[in-house]
């Protein structure tokens, strides 16, 4: 039992981690929303540019900034997971992972370009989504046994 909370510890510091780190990419993707000409790390080339993105039909949805959507789902995510609410964390990894899908899709699609940082946005996510389904149900992962979970 002693080996599974190290490993829970682990997943609950890695999970903070990388939503600070998403914070930090979602920061970054509102100050490009915000400030019109820009010529940062998004902006190498036809391909690979975040302009569309921050500044075109997919920077809003519903009149509110993607950017910032993104900011409060690494928030949430970090809070909830500091709090070991580790359900909540997974639902909103898992909001979070399908909203950057869905972004991903249009940018390859509707644009014809990729954002790099949505792209990150995106592994993080990722990671976010695997860890915290470990961290919710760690009975079904094999982190605890069942009988480990009936006697918490």
């Amino acid at each position: 039992m002693e080996k599974t909370s190290k490993i829970m510890n682990k997943y609950v510091k890695w999970v903070i981690a990388l939503a600070i780190f998403g914070v930090g990419l979602a920061v970054y993707l509102y100050y490009e929303y915000l400030v019109q000409d820009t010529y940062g790390i998004c902006n190498i080339n036809a391909v690979f540019n975040c302009e569309p993105i921050t500044k075109g039909a997919l920077a809003e949805l519903y009149g509110i900034p993607v950017a910032l959507i993104g900011l409060a789902g690494y928030l949430t995510i970090a809070v909830t997971a500091f709090l070991k609410k580790f359900k909540w964390s997974f639902f909103m990894a898992t909001f979070g992972m399908i909203f950057c899908l869905r972004l991903t899709i249009l940018e390859i699609f509707v644009e014809g370009v990729l954002c790099p940082v949505c792209l990150a946005c995106q592994a993080v996510m990722l990671v976010e989504f695997i860890l915290t389904y470990q961290l919710a149900f760690p009975e079904k992962t094999g982190l605890t046994s069942s009988q480990e979970t009936k006697t918490k």
